[in-house]
């Protein structure tokens, strides 16, 4: 392992950039690396798919009117707990198996089985631990709980599979080379995503390690999951920059950016993630200090490298749009690109605005997160055909991106509006009380948003279901 570490940041020397920018891209393997990229492929759409059958009842337990139909106020935090792992946690971490398999070699190809499997078997009993009535739902940051065994099993058996998924990564490191163009460029982003994934696996032991099981249920998890779950949107954050660059360049947009530029922003933006293991030095994690230099780590330098990539696509986009028009099958991936570029603007901004404890705080990371879920749905869509199945193409595909992230929007924006009047986060239901008009049209907002955001999500399986029965190389 020490002897593949070097390889991850292989020091490069200066590149010019042609004139016209750089086309940024990633050949996709066709050997048996395909094949497991294939198997989590599979487990994405399937996390995706039941995340937003959790949704359906998540949504519908907020929105006014439909709230009175549950009476029991924990209905609404097991349908929570349960979407944002599926939807966030196993949707993010299958797709990053699916890069990082393609973006490594050969090596290790039966600890990325072992890895994928062991992820699946975690994933499918998430799913079911809330039918078997399994704990209390535990509202933690980053990483919701039922706090119950065959949660905390399925929990676990899913980090197993993850850390193992790491470990091959990195020893199936490719070198990014000494003079990088703009497939090594995107190598560079996806080793970085592995290697602040193994900062997070790091913190995550490091606290359950030093924190007593003792405490309460919400006071553990939330203790537990604060540091690893900071280091993890380093991760999001390096996957949604390749993906925007890889769009970008699938779309026929060359960024102004030099490959060289792009490799010291992707490392730029892995930069603040060596504030964790800093932060469990400095005290322990259930200490004032701990957790401000988390999140002073995260506000600093989580953004630092969005705006210059942001403006390099843009760059290459308009002028991209100059030329001729766009071939069908680039149509659904600009959607995909631009649309999370605005909803992942609308949650930074929000954060700005953020004061107490209230629905600005999820309008703030759904923002920020949908943003990741709109770029890495681009992915998906962009390596469909090289996977061997169709090309999703045609006015669905188009429209399923700004479906998607129209809804998402109007869900932010209502819980923006109601944060006004100080709506709490987290309830629901019986326990939500809504006063004034303005609450109620403001969570009747995000209900509207949620449910187009639903449509969208489902309209995302169903192009993504088309193109996977097509035949290879043909457009749906």
């Amino acid at each position: 392992m020490t002897a593949a570490l070097p390889s991850l940041f292989e020091r490069a020397p200066p590149v010019a950039a042609a004139r016209t920018g750089t086309a940024f891209a990633l050949p996709v393997p066709t050997d048996a690396r395909a094949t497991l990229a294939r198997g989590w492929l599979w487990l994405a759409l399937a996390s995706l798919l039941g995340s937003g059958l959790f949704s359906v009842l998540l949504v519908a337990s907020r929105t006014p009117g439909l709230n009175r139909l549950f009476d029991r106020p924990d209905f609404f935090r097991v349908a929570l707990v349960v979407h944002v792992d599926l939807s966030v946690l196993v949707w993010f971490c299958a797709l990053a198996g699916l890069l990082w398999t393609l973006n490594g070699s050969a090596r290790g190809l039966r600890w990325g089985w072992t890895a994928f499997l062991a992820c699946a078997a975690g994933a499918a009993l998430m799913a079911l631990a809330p039918f078997a009535g399994d704990g209390e739902p535990v509202m933690a940051n980053y990483i919701p709980m039922l706090d119950g065994p065959l949660f905390v099993a399925a929990l676990l058996l899913f980090g197993a599979g993850v850390a193992l998924l790491v470990l091959r990564a990195l020893l199936a490191a490719p070198p990014v080379g000494a003079r990088p163009d703009g497939a090594a460029a995107l190598r560079f982003g996806l080793n970085a995503s592995v290697v602040a994934t193994a900062v997070a696996l790091l913190a995550f032991g490091w606290s359950w390690a030093v924190v007593p099981r003792s405490l309460d249920a919400r006071a553990y998890y939330e203790i537990l999951y604060w540091g690893g779950g900071h280091a993890l949107q380093f991760t999001w954050t390096l996957l949604m920059l390749v993906a925007w660059l890889w769009l970008a360049g699938a779309g026929g947009a060359r960024a102004p950016l030099s490959p060289r530029l792009a490799v010291a922003l992707f490392a730029l933006a892995l930069l603040s993630v060596f504030a964790t293991p800093l932060a469990y030095l400095v005290g322990h994690p259930a200490s004032v200090e701990h957790r401000a230099l988390h999140t002073w780590a995260m506000r600093i330098g989580g953004g630092l490298a969005v705006l210059p990539v942001a403006l390099a696509v843009l760059a290459g986009l308009a002028a991209r749009r100059a030329g001729s028009e766009l071939p069908a099958p680039q149509r659904p991936l600009r959607a995909a690109l631009l649309s999370s570029m605005l909803l992942f603007a609308a949650g930074g901004l929000i954060g700005v605005f953020i004061s107490g404890s209230n629905v600005r705080v999820p309008a703030h990371y759904h923002g920020c997160i949908v943003g990741v879920t709109l770029a890495l749905m681009g992915l998906v869509l962009l390596l469909l055909p090289r996977l061997g199945y169709g090309a999703p193409q045609g006015r669905l595909a188009v429209a399923q991106p700004w479906v998607y992230g129209l809804g998402q929007l109007l869900h932010i924006l209502g819980l923006v509006w109601s944060g006004g009047y100080g709506v709490q986060r987290k309830v629901a239901g019986s326990e939500q009380v809504l006063r004034s008009f303005g609450e109620v049209a403001g969570m009747g907002l995000m209900g509207l948003g949620g449910a187009v955001a639903i449509a969208g999500g489902l309209l995302f399986v169903w192009v993504v279901a088309r193109a996977l029965r097509a035949p290879a190389g043909e457009g749906h």
